[in-house]
């Protein structure tokens, strides 16, 4: 076996591979009867018959001619569309070999027999650990519906000038059929199946028996794919990194506050925490995907995004004609609309706050009158709406920052993403941490500081918990027995089991990804980091939400919404980067803090220049300190990095080997015709 075999995927795969592809993909067969359906597609119900089958067509139609190759039926057959409702669903699935093809179309890597992780060709299958003709088990359910999810976006408009039915609807070349079928209503919604019995199996594995273990992260990655099961292996690792912070601030809290000097050491122990913390979860990751194969795999030119639109051009790296629009347009639209607006809506998050400083005047001047244990309460209300008021206008402003970030028209899904988390961070860091702030250096109130950041803290912990989880939770429970009660009065002759499970689906909400997710333990980060020597006890706190933050989210995952798709990831992305620089600000925030207390003070009565100076150089040595503990550890273990340089290397001589072969062929080809002549 040549090296040019083994390493075909790594440099574009081997000419007998590709050619082995396309003669196995015109002989697929895509009219089966019966098969495991993957997706389902959702149309409207007012669809026109010659839309559905010029959809049909083009979902089974060849990979050749434009379609996508998959098997597709209805979910009801006719008579059962007379008698019964959601008549316009449809079920999408793949045959084996076709789901194997796609599994290299989407560059997935798999662990080799050799205890390597390489691209998978379908060649070269036998190569591969665990794979055998008669196992259905070599790609995970999430791998297949990750790959026909894949397949239906990339169905393009060829000669077609509109979507049949609809005159109003214009496609062009290279559009995306899925994405405008979407936008003009004619699809309501596309959303992979759960499979009952390998979810019941993750169900007891996972949260169903309350018990203090480690998440099944394998089997959330084999259910979910590697977005969601690197979001619960991070949740984990946090929680389990809060708990020294929490065990070292419980003695803490039972300190005055006045002893600052005690603080110094907590503060200290908690920037050293947050950095090494942050870099060993890299290395932890970095283990995980490689295991996994999304960290050595290939990643594809990337394509536009499906809301992406502009003038149809030719696009002049890929040469393949797609829609262009002009970058200054979108730096226009960006600086003169979208960078105004949020700094119009930090400022009116301010607004509010001073409101709520009025208010907490207002609490106090009523205790200080009557002094009795009800106003003493009174004290919390403030503090307990102005929490309330930030969870809502964090959601509100969450909905203009992806109208304005859809707006901007970013080509890639990777730009639309950045623009978009960074638009959500800054309003949500101000309009969370901006009344600490302010009380910590304006008013100066520690113990107003330390009450506000409890009762911010404890709230926005409790009120996500009722929101994401247990209000859609109640309400989903109540829709799956109207859907048990319609389900019993059906046909005996239908798949009532494939029927009610589809309708119960279809109409759970949808995921929206991890974002929330992360930007919630984001902000706890934050409010455990932050203002750590004024409030210790919010590592505690932070912990006893988190166990029980797994177990809701879980099953929100398995029980509230539709099951999402698959996506690969290698890392936690964008959001490694923002707790990173949340560490560097709570540098910045516990020196200020220590350098306040009247016993540091104390120390410079008379010269207030050097307290600062002597501040400002203990804060840049601290953050020396955090860049060469960020430097010294690696972020990927030695024998990863080992791994990672082979691959390179081999990748690097199979594609000499290739080039080799084609500098021979083409002197052999050149020897032949100079002969011929020769011979004329």
């Amino acid at each position: 076996m040549g090296k040019c075999d083994l390493m075909g995927a790594e440099v574009g795969g081997c000419s007998a591979s590709l050619s082995k592809m396309k003669v196995t993909l015109s002989a697929l067969d895509t009219f089966e009867s019966s098969f495991t359906p993957l997706v389902v597609i959702e149309l409207a119900q007012d669809v026109k018959e010659e839309t559905k089958e010029w959809l049909k067509n083009r979902i089974i139609t060849k990979k050749k001619d434009g379609g996508a190759q998959l098997l597709f039926r209805p979910l009801l057959n006719k008579y059962e569309k007379e008698t019964l409702e959601n008549q316009n669903l449809y079920l999408v699935g793949a045959s084996k070999i076709r789901l194997l093809l796609g599994a290299e179309a989407v560059g997935l890597v798999k662990e080799c027999n050799d205890n390597t992780m390489r691209a998978f060709t379908y060649g070269m299958r036998h190569n591969f650990k665990g794979f055998d003709d008669d196992n259905d088990d070599f790609l995970t359910m999430a791998e297949r519906q990750f790959i026909i999810k894949h397949e239906l976006e990339n169905l393009r408009a060829r000669d077609e000038k509109m979507i049949p039915g609809y005159h109003q609807a214009k496609l062009y070349p290279g559009k995306s059929l899925l994405r405008r079928l979407l936008t003009s209503g004619i699809v309501i919604q596309v959303f992979p199946l759960h499979d009952n019995e390998a979810l019941k199996k993750l169900e007891d594995s996972w949260y169903t028996r309350f018990a203090l273990k480690y998440q099944p992260v394998d089997s959330i990655r084999g259910y979910f794919g590697e977005t969601i099961a690197l979001y619960f292996g991070f949740l984990e690792y946090f929680t389990f990194a809060l708990i020294p912070m929490a065990v070292i601030g419980l003695p803490y809290y039972m300190f005055a506050w006045e002893d600052y000097d005690k603080y110094v050491i907590f503060a200290s122990f908690n920037l050293i925490w947050s950095t090494v913390i942050l870099e060993v979860w890299k290395r932890g990751c970095a283990s995980m995907t490689y295991r996994w194969g999304t960290l050595v795999m290939k990643r594809q030119f990337e394509e536009p995004r499906p809301g992406f639109h502009g003038v149809l051009g030719i696009n002049l790296v890929t040469g393949r004609e797609e829609p262009l629009y002009p970058s200054y347009k979108r730096q226009l639209r960006i600086y003169l609309v979208s960078l105004p607006f949020v700094c119009l809506c930090l400022y009116f998050s301010l607004y509010v706050m001073m409101i709520y400083f009025d208010m907490e005047a207002w609490a106090l001047d009523i205790y200080e009158d009557s002094g009795s244990e009800w106003t003493s309460v009174l004290l919390y209300v403030p503090s307990i709406i102005y929490a309330i008021v930030i969870e809502i206008m964090n959601r509100l402003y969450r909905y203009a920052a992806e109208f304005l970030t859809s707006w901007e028209n970013h080509r890639l899904e990777s730009a639309y993403q950045n623009h978009l988390i960074l638009k959500v961070l800054v309003f949500n860091f101000l309009n969370c941490f901006a009344s600490l702030f302010y009380i910590a250096f304006v008013l100066r109130d520690m113990k107003l500081l330390r009450q506000s950041l409890a009762t911010l803290l404890i709230t926005s912990q409790i009120l996500n918990q009722i929101v994401e989880s247990l209000l859609p939770y109640w309400l989903q429970r109540k829709h799956h027995v109207q859907v048990k009660r319609k389900v019993q009065a059906l046909k005996e002759d239908i798949d009532a089991t494939l029927y009610e499970q589809v309708v119960l689906e279809k109409q759970m909400g949808t995921y929206l990804g991890t974002f929330d997710d992360y930007l919630e333990l984001f902000l706890q980060f934050g409010y455990v980091s932050l203002f750590s020597c004024v409030y210790p006890l919010a590592a505690a706190f932070a912990v006893l939400n988190n166990f029980t933050e797994v177990n809701s989210d879980a099953l929100k995952m398995c029980r509230v919404f539709k099951r999402p798709f698959s996506e690969p990831s290698a890392s936690i992305g964008v959001w490694q980067l923002a707790f990173e620089t949340m560490s560097v600000i709570s540098v910045v925030t516990n020196c200020a803090l220590i350098g306040m207390s009247p016993q540091v003070n104390a120390l410079f009565p008379e010269s207030k220049v050097d307290l600062i100076l002597i501040v400002v150089a203990a804060e840049h040595a601290l953050l020396a300190l955090k860049f060469i503990l960020a430097f010294a550890i690696a972020d990927k273990p030695r024998h990863i990095q080992m791994k990672l340089a082979k691959l390179e290397f081999e990748s690097l001589e199979a594609l000499k080997q290739q080039q080799m072969q084609l500098v021979a062929e083409n002197l052999k080809e050149e020897s032949r015709e100079g002969e011929k002549e020769k011979a004329t």
